[in-house]
């Protein structure tokens, strides 16, 4: 049977709404993280880590208030996505943002015991505790994440509006966060390192949806689908 072409507004709101709040996640958790909380930890080490919170506490706090930040706009971003891939396939866009909602559930659920920390000071067994169960809380809800990046890239790919390279890098990115969940399940002391390399086609979907928000106008693609694709119902 004939494909038919479907007009798809690309909304330049919608694009800058992921793309700035994508961009934002990035920061918020690499300042919140890197920046104020890794410093402060020393693996396997309680008592150490114990005086360093102690003795910066409010940097410590505020880099649990930064992550939570990030978790917030993640529930934005799954809005945004679900707003821009929804004509490609309605049912599929929606099983992504569920998924990417799931994740963020369990990553407030993971920050949580980052908040408990500082209050546990005076056992720094208990407080070094929960940083690690936040560790392998986050890790493990990186499954949910990566089936969200799945979702999405395929949708990129058969979208016609998007590149199909981005689509795939989207795809890749997805399956590094689903093997390193996997790995963080199955494999004592897993440290997540494979989706520190498939990263990319997160930056490069922030990168796109910055380019569709600063177009001059509102970028009207034709794309390719199948009948039954096109059926919202």
């Amino acid at each position: 049977m004939a494909r038919t072409l479907n007009t798809v507004p690309v909304s330049r709101s919608t694009a800058w709404i992921g793309g700035i709040s994508l961009l934002l996640i990035a920061i918020l958790a690499g300042v919140g993280y890197f920046g104020a909380l890794a410093p402060l930890i020393t693996a396997g080490d309680a008592s150490q880590t114990a005086v360093d919170i102690a003795g910066s506490e409010t940097r410590f706090r505020l880099g649990v208030l930064c992550m939570m930040l990030a978790a917030l706009l993640d529930i934005v971003v799954a809005a945004a996505l679900l707003s821009l891939l929804e004509p490609v396939n309605r049912m599929l866009a929606v099983t992504a943002a569920w998924f990417r909602i799931a994740y963020t559930a369990v990553f407030v659920v993971a920050i949580a015991q980052l908040a408990t920390a500082p209050n546990l000071l005076d056992t720094p067994e208990l407080a070094l505790n929960a940083i690690e169960s936040y560790n392998t809380i986050w890790r493990t809800g990186l499954i949910l994440f990566g089936a969200h990046l799945l979702f999405v890239g395929y949708l990129a790919f058969r979208s016609g509006f998007m590149p199909r390279a981005l689509g795939i890098l989207i795809a890749i990115a997805g399956m590094g966060y689903i093997a390193d969940g996997i790995g963080t399940i199955l494999i004592p002391d897993y440290v997540a390192t494979i989706s520190s390399i498939t990263f990319i086609g997160e930056v490069a979907l922030i990168g796109w949806l910055l380019w569709m928000a600063i177009r001059r106008q509102p970028s009207l693609m034709t794309t390719p689908q199948a009948p039954e694709s096109i059926a919202h119902g």
